[in-house]
């Protein structure tokens, strides 16, 4: 069964602004961002899915995209 690629965001408010992770459920690929928290869930997640996104593309092309476990 091929597994479809999901994409999980974590919201932590630390003070004035809003720490955002993104996990790859195919491969466990974490990032984060800061973001103020005027800037709206939507547009967060679509700013942690496009460094997610580059981050699993460096990946795919043997380059060092981040510190990824």
């Amino acid at each position: 069964m091929q597994q479809t690629r999901e994409i999980i965001f974590e919201f932590q408010r630390v003070g004035g602004y809003v720490k955002v992770s993104a996990v790859d459920t195919m491969t466990s690929a974490e990032v984060s961002i800061v973001g103020p928290p005027s800037a709206g869930q939507v547009q967060l997640e679509r700013l942690a899915a496009r460094k997610l996104e580059y981050v699993l593309k460096k990946r795919a092309d043997g380059q060092r995209g981040g510190l990824i476990a």
